[in-house]
């Protein structure tokens, strides 16, 4: 029996199919869903506007008690815009709003700006092909998404076991659906997004920012800034450059901002 959030995304969207559609995944795999996963709950709200606390309570139970501030909010928004950016190309409903990103003047917000500008000349069609080239290929892709490869030279190599003994002990298990392996940088972004929003039934307070330090160093800062910048300088990428100069310039953000004192 499928859980209320689900059936109400499903409403939403207008079906199961459309559902699958918009999160750019197979029809049989919404299907076999009884609640949306942690790792989709991100994509489904972006779809379909559904509250992710109304998706999956369980995972939000926690989020008054972790006491979010609104610059951990904001950098949970950061890490789920890189996950969804990553994990697919984005549709036409999705470069509308990227093209109105709000900027500032900071190096992340002239990143958005270039994002935005990106997004607002961009084809939906041609983007799919763009993320094939890059991410997918004819036999692999231009730029390889994945820790182990980064941090070894090799796919499923001992970094993501690591992974996903961390991530079974965060609670944090791998969809049946999730063809990707663990340690691709979309899923981690996503995961960051969960341990910075409160998603994740981490203890509140030092415990939760302790949480997101040792996941942080251990997974995404040995090789997360050299993923970006080689696909900031791959021959593929064109909207994907800027994309990149967004992971890297939120990377360095957040590096800076955990080599600070407790």
């Amino acid at each position: 029996m499928r859980e209320p959030g689900l059936e109400e995304a499903i409403r939403v969207a207008g079906g199961v199919s459309e559902l699958a559609r918009r999160l750019g995944i197979a029809q049989p795999s919404v299907s076999n869903w009884e609640r949306v996963p942690a790792e989709r709950v991100a994509s489904v709200e972006e779809a379909t506007g559904v509250d992710r606390a109304r998706l999956r309570p369980d995972l939000f139970a926690a989020r008054a008690a972790a006491e979010i501030d609104d610059v951990d909010a904001a950098r949970a928004q950061e890490y789920a815009l890189l996950a969804t950016l990553l994990a697919r190309a984005p549709d036409r409903d999705l470069l509308a709003r990227l093209a109105r990103l709000k900027s500032d003047e900071s190096p992340l917000g002239a990143a958005h700006a270039k994002l935005a500008e990106a997004a607002g000349a961009a084809d939906a069609a041609g983007l799919e092909r763009e993320y094939f080239n890059l991410f997918l290929g004819v036999g692999r892709g231009e730029v390889l998404p994945y820790g182990s490869y980064y941090l070894t030279g090799f796919l499923h190599e001992r970094p993501l076991a690591r992974l996903r003994s961390d991530l079974a002990g965060l609670g944090i298990e791998r969809a049946e659906e999730q063809c990707e392996p663990e340690d691709h940088i979309a899923i981690l972004c996503e995961v960051m997004a969960g341990l910075a929003g409160g998603r994740f039934t981490v203890d509140a307070g030092d415990e939760r920012r302790r949480a997101e330090k040792q996941f942080f160093h251990k997974h995404l800062a040995p090789w997360a800034r050299r993923f970006f910048a080689d696909l900031e300088r791959a021959e593929a990428a064109d909207f994907y450059r800027a994309v990149a100069a967004v992971g890297t310039t939120f990377i360095d953000i957040e590096t800076q901002a955990f080599a600070l004192p407790s």
